[in-house]
């Protein structure tokens, strides 16, 4: 691979231990920074950023890349979570490979125009023949670093679950698939561009025997766990009436608690709770703005840093979103934490560090998430010369005056948006086959 430098940046906010804002330039070779300083020179590209702002990547630490394809659907629009699943279930029944990969892809690219380098993805149900690989390639043909967890929901309707059960698996098979799609696809390796934890979707959808299953797999085979927990006040009344503790009990009992777990939403855990993931390392994906969309609640985050809980940020799904623009969830998150807890509970720098350190920290990635010497090469370029920053005194504050678009966008040291367009694949076409699909699947429903 040849070398890339990055020079003449405006403001490099690095996110490393030290949090150094600096000018330096970025030398990259073979997916790694490998030297900062002023006037560094290569034989290879160089990329002049004298207008950029350069962070590091952004990182997304949940998401359903499959709903990219149920944006704004009638009937779903003003429903909390559990009513607005039921309307978006018979929808997803009708799904397959096809849709399963274009849906990544589309997800995954919007995503990289808002600066994410390295995405999640809970892929939770397999209709019609879709699987897991649908989403890797899709993710590989667009460039970002991925981390699919294999999903799963074995309780439906007739046994008390919410799912229907044409969308559930008999939980033999859901682990023996685990076991396939782990041995052929996760890379434990450092500069993985793929690895894939295990993810049944939530207590209300699968059994105790399975989450405890899940969890014993998963450290078996040393891969890193998911799953939604105390999403919104359903979600903690269901808990109570179902397994008569709250949802941090649950998860300490069944064994998903720990430096390798991260839970998604967590927006009613309470402070025993948030003790207990601090104590143990969990980690959790605030997802603000599709909390703000489904009435779910303004999670608790100044609380769970201030404990010391290990906190990246999500998009979530597209039907319950309906964007993926990781920038915006960088917003989000400072102005919800202000309107609960005043004007000085998080600045934007924390909330962009949130965004790419913290997000690093959640996914087990040292290797990723800061600017500095030995570290991939995930990086993202911000021209503030536009309309979005004019006016504005810091230049650095992203997340107070934008832009919320990358002008270009590194992973891996390969370029995946140049000039703020996609560069790895042609999102025209990709777009068109997206509207394609989702007419197809509006006229089956």
């Amino acid at each position: 691979m040849a070398d890339m430098l990055i020079k003449n940046a405006k403001t490099v906010l690095t996110m490393n231990d030290d949090d150094h804002v600096t000018r330096d330039d970025i030398l990259i070779r073979d997916g790694v920074i490998v030297a900062l300083g002023p006037d560094l020179e290569t034989t290879g590209e160089v990329i002049y950023a004298e207008n950029c702002v350069v962070t590091p990547g952004l990182v997304n630490t949940h998401h359903h890349l499959y709903q990219t394809l149920t944006r704004a659907v009638p009937g779903g629009q003003d429903a909390l979570l559990f009513g607005w699943l039921k309307t978006l279930y018979p929808i997803w029944s009708h799904f397959g490979p096809e849709e399963m990969f274009t849906s990544a892809q589309i997800g995954l690219a919007e995503l990289a125009l808002s600066g994410c380098t390295m995405s999640s993805d809970h892929l939770y149900l397999y209709p019609n023949g879709a699987r897991l690989e649908d989403t890797i390639h899709a993710a590989a043909e667009v460039g970002l670093r991925f981390h699919p967890t294999r999903g799963a929901m074995s309780i439906g309707e007739s046994n008390g679950g919410l799912p229907p059960d044409a969308l559930v698996e008999r939980e033999a098979d859901i682990l023996e698939d685990c076991i396939r799609v782990v041995d052929a696809f996760h890379d434990p390796s450092e500069g993985a561009m793929v690895r894939v934890g295990i993810a049944p979707c939530s207590p209300f959808s699968v059994s105790r025997d399975l989450m405890r299953d899940a969890a014993l797999l998963a450290r078996d085979k040393g891969v890193m766990l998911h799953t939604h927990l105390a999403e919104n006040d359903e979600d903690i009344a269901y808990s109570l009436e179902k397994f008569g503790c709250r949802p941090g009990q649950y998860a300490e009992d069944l064994g998903w608690t720990g430096e390798d777990v991260w839970h998604a939403h967590c927006v009613k855990l309470d402070g025993q709770e948030i003790d207990l993931f601090a104590k143990s390392h969990t980690g959790v994906a605030h997802c603000p703005c599709s909390n703000c969309r489904l009435g779910s609640g303004i999670a608790p985050v100044r609380a769970m840093r201030d404990a010391g809980v290990p906190v990246g940020l999500g998009v979530d799904g597209s039907a319950s979103n309906d964007v993926g623009n990781l920038m915006a969830e960088a917003r989000q998150t400072m102005l919800l934490q202000r309107v609960s807890q005043g004007a000085d509970a998080m600045s934007s720098y924390e909330a962009l560090k949130i965004a790419t350190r913290g997000g690093a920290q959640v996914l087990n990635r040292p290797d990723c998430g800061q600017i500095a010497v030995g570290k991939r090469a995930d990086i993202a370029l911000w021209n503030v010369s536009g309309i979005e920053s004019a006016g504005s005194w810091d230049p650095a504050a992203l997340v107070l005056a934008g832009p919320n678009r990358v002008q270009h966008l590194i992973v891996n040291g390969r370029q995946v948006v140049r000039d703020g367009q996609i560069a790895t694949f042609d999102l025209d076409k990709a777009i068109v086959q997206q509207n394609r699909l989702t007419l197809r699947l509006s006229e089956r429903i």
